[in-house]
């Protein structure tokens, strides 16, 4: 029992659903406009909208398997 770790009753809360979202999708609009910078290839460009897209897929599927009752609404 001495190895069980201890926490306190606020850190097992979930966050802020909404503000999490909020957050994820604004992340993405910031690392599209970076788009217009003074880089030169594509490579920082693949990079960029990959991580994006990865953002968008996240809240959509977070949506997607709330909406569906596969992912409880408690977390």
């Amino acid at each position: 029992m001495a190895e069980e770790p201890v926490y306190a009753p606020d850190q097992l809360k979930p966050g802020n659903r909404k503000w999490a979202r909020i957050g994820a999708l604004g992340t993405a609009a910031i690392l599209l406009l970076m788009l217009w910078g003074n880089h030169e290839g594509n490579t920082e460009d693949i990079w960029l909208i990959g991580t994006a897209l990865l953002l968008v897929g996240a809240v959509v599927a977070d949506v997607v398997l709330r909406r569906n009752g596969l992912k409880p609404n408690d977390q």
